[in-house]
């Protein structure tokens, strides 16, 4: 028996044993320094998909003509008081991509062997996984706001240590819009978004990632550069988007609740919900 638990004692601690091997494998240096917490470069205005360019029409995205209107009703409708094609994420639905990496909140990599992850602290912002283990496309696979992704390191410097991601994500759930004025996606969910991250190599501290989307919406693919800044110090916060919103959507109509409790109107002349379900005070 004492014999017995010799073997049974040998053979766990070489399971252990390989267990800790495993786990040494991955060589962190041969990946780059991406550590801290990122967040976009100042460039005087809103968060928007081509940062290079002023908001809505200023962004020149090259919609196909129905998705224009899309676009051009939705801001007609923000102008007006309500929300547009924004309403859905007033609503606290998630960003997705390639909206949330547009860096307005901070975030962070993760970097393990099969796997990178893009982690923020924001309520709206799903966490992302990009796997690097050289897996395919799965099939039936349900579609999430994130999508998914699959990436691959390369070490385009020649330098042995992997200095760009490159990553496609597919698999992405609509209705979904690229910013606050409503620039549509196609309601078919065929969207392809392909990024190239890296470090910029004469400042360290900043980080690039260019981003191509193809959508059937568009007359071509549109493709921009985003920059993050890391930041000097590292400080997680909160951020629930659901604690505090004043924003109600009723059927297909948006209204606020005033700081005393009451439904307000979102535009002039706006007409109160439709309370056929509830008693009706008598006249």
């Amino acid at each position: 028996m004492a014999f017995q638990g010799t073997i049974g004692s040998i053979a766990v601690a070489a399971a252990l044993l390989m267990a800790v091997g495993g786990a040494q494998a991955f060589d962190e240096s041969k990946y780059p320094d991406w550590s801290g917490q990122w967040r976009r470069v100042p460039d005087g205005g809103p968060p928007r998909y081509d940062p290079s360019k002023p908001n809505g029409r200023g962004q020149e995205a090259p919609l196909k003509e129905p998705y224009r209107l899309m676009h051009e009703a939705s801001m007609a409708d923000q102008l007006a008081g309500g929300q547009g094609l924004y309403r859905s994420s007033v609503r606290c639905v998630p960003m997705g991509m390639p909206w949330q990496m547009n860096g307005t909140f901070p975030f962070e990599f993760v970097f393990t062997e099969k796997t990178t992850f893009v982690l923020s602290e924001i309520s709206t912002q799903q966490p992302r996984r990009i796997y690097t283990d050289g897996r395919g496309w799965p099939k039936d696979e349900e579609t999430t706001f994130t999508g998914y992704s699959i990436g691959r390191w390369i070490d385009e410097g020649g330098s042995g240590r992997f200095d760009v991601l490159e990553v496609e994500t597919r698999n992405l759930r609509v209705p979904r819009i690229y910013d606050q004025t409503g620039i549509p996606f196609h309601e078919d969910g065929q969207a392809v978004i392909k990024e190239r991250i890296f470090l910029d190599r004469a400042k360290p501290n900043i980080l690039h990632d260019q981003i191509t989307t193809t959508d059937n919406a568009l007359t071509h693919p549109w493709t921009v550069m985003k920059n993050f800044a890391r930041l000097p110090t590292v400080v997680w916060t909160e951020n629930n988007c659901a604690e505090g919103n004043d924003n109600v959507a009723i059927g297909k109509e948006d209204f606020l609740l005033s700081a005393d409790g009451y439904l307000m109107p979102t535009r002039k002349d706006q007409a109160p919900p439709d309370l056929r379900y509830f008693k009706q005070p008598k006249k």
